[in-house]
């Protein structure tokens, strides 16, 4: 047993250090805007709550892709304009309301512009609102997520084995 500690303890001071920020996102709206309602998810997830965050805009501000994706959807859902896509490892996001300018199917990447925010989302205190959202999984049994937390410039923070 000495000997195996022995081994995993030289292994970890030899081991290279690691990129926290590999796989994570970048705001979608430039230069990183004011977060106007932050994330409120439900309990259960039937329930009442806000599943993402409205960040504050311009009319006609251009909407960029997060990070490397691919559009699943590009057009009005319940009435609203929506941009879904889908990342690496399940992960979903969506932004509305914005007027698509990519189509489903197509690749993008953090400098790929979505398409251009439009003024009219429901309880914006900012000219215009972007709700950006999150989830895990297919959206039949999504696990929603705060997108904040998913960005390269939130500091990753690791908690203690003990005490």
């Amino acid at each position: 047993m000495r000997v195996l500690a022995v081994v995993v303890a030289a292994l970890l001071v030899c081991a290279g250090t690691g990129r926290a920020d590999a796989g994570r996102l970048l705001w979608p709206l430039r230069p990183a805007p004011s977060v106007t309602r932050t994330f409120d998810a439900p309990s259960p997830d039937w329930q009442r709550g806000h599943r993402g965050v409205d960040l504050a805009g311009l009319p006609d501000q251009p909407v960029y892709a997060a990070g490397s994706a691919t559009v699943v959807f590009a057009g009005r859902l319940a009435g609203r304009p929506v941009v879904s896509l889908a990342h690496a490892g399940g992960l979903r996001t969506s932004y509305e309301p914005v007027d698509a300018a990519v189509r489903v199917g197509q690749l993008v990447d953090g400098s790929t512009p979505l398409g251009r925010l439009l003024p009219g989302h429901a309880g914006c205190p900012a000219p215009a609102c972007l709700h950006w959202g999150a989830m895990w999984g297919p959206s039949s049994r999504a696990d929603y997520v705060d997108p904040l937390g998913l960005l390269a410039s939130t500091p990753v923070r690791l908690k203690p084995l003990t005490g």
